[in-house]
């Protein structure tokens, strides 16, 4: 997509991600792990005097009056049957690493001041890497709060109908609108759950917005907005998710260092195919067409009634009859 045409695309979007309003409220505390306790704080045993070991005692040499007695020959166990084999017990799951405390982070990034801010920084990945860019990778949003809690059923029963894969980047509050819609997607092999934030914030360390949404306003808020939402996907999955995509897809260079650092890498796009489900169903089909290999296409599964699905439906079976391919994130980013 040329840059004119991108830009186009995402200012569209403006109006429909402006509805998805984030909550005032803060953010709950994130579970941090136990402190690791140091060598100093370690009891040591007390020292135990060493045993002493007894001195052997050489026998009588034998003499011509007395011959050497004869050894006994060993005795032979009788045969028994083969202990039978016992499996080796399953190795334990590997803990989750911890999350860095907001306190490491506000102290870590005190001073830092970022140079970029937008949709395309250092540190957000907007393209397949060489290995996986015949595949395309499909990713959709849903946002949560006011004007963001639906659900597009009919897209994802058209995913399913295909055996499509696509990567869903979930807010938290979209997550407790949707209890069970939630736990049938992260059952399905075909999806990967992915973070999409907190309260849904665009990503800042200065308290930039986008689309009329207020951005995350310091280091802490940045660990908040990811960190939150990270903690219930972790215990709703049992494991972390491994991309996290902001409110807006909007971040500055010190907020994705930020993301790193917790363990999550930032999705952005190259291909927006439904301006923010602003799009009609002709024009996302387009879009969804026009899509190059490795790319990275964003679009919305919060809008039922929107262009987004009908574009889908009628994009697909060409795309499928046409050879290309479809992967998560996580399989092409390994």
């Amino acid at each position: 997509m040329s840059l004119s045409r991108r830009t186009l695309l995402v200012a569209a979007a403006g109006t429909t991600l402006a509805a998805c309003v984030p909550t005032t409220s803060p953010a709950p505390p994130v579970p941090t792990a136990a402190p690791v306790p140091t060598a100093a704080s370690v009891p040591t045993a007390e020292p135990v005097a060493p045993t002493p070991t007894p001195t052997a005692t050489a026998a009588p040499a034998p003499t011509p009056e007395s011959p050497a007695p004869e050894s006994p020959a060993p005795e032979v166990p009788a045969a028994e049957s083969p202990a039978p084999e016992v499996p080796a017990p399953a190795p334990a799951p590997a803990a989750p690493a911890a999350v860095p405390t907001r306190a490491f982070i506000t102290a870590r990034y005190a001073d830092a001041v970022p140079e970029a801010w937008g949709l395309d920084v250092p540190g957000v990945l907007t393209a397949l890497p060489r290995a996986a860019a015949p595949a395309i990778a499909l990713t959709f949003d849903a946002c949560g709060g006011p004007g963001g809690s639906g659900y597009d059923a009919a897209l994802v029963d058209t995913l399913r109908t295909h055996g499509v894969p696509a990567t869903l980047f979930l807010n938290a509050r979209w997550i407790d609108a949707n209890p069970a819609t939630f736990e049938s997607l992260a059952a399905d092999p075909l999806f990967e759950i992915a973070n999409h934030g907190t309260a849904h914030r665009p990503l800042s360390v200065t308290g930039r917005s986008a689309y009329g949404i207020a951005g995350t306003r310091d280091p802490g808020e940045v660990h908040d907005e990811i960190a939150g939402n990270l903690a219930k996907l972790t215990a709703l999955l049992g494991r972390p998710p491994a991309f996290f995509r902001s409110g807006t897809a909007h971040y500055d260079d010190v907020a994705t260092r930020i993301a790193a650092d917790l363990g999550q890498r930032i999705a952005g796009f190259s291909t927006n195919a439904d301006g923010g489900a602003t799009l009609p169903a002709a024009q996302v089909r387009r879009e969804l067409l026009d899509a190059a290999p490795g790319a990275v296409v964003i679009a919305h599964m919060n809008h039922p009634g929107g262009g987004t699905a009908p574009g889908l439906a009628a994009a697909l079976p060409t795309l499928l009859a046409d050879g290309r391919t479809f992967t998560r994130l996580s399989d092409a980013f390994r």
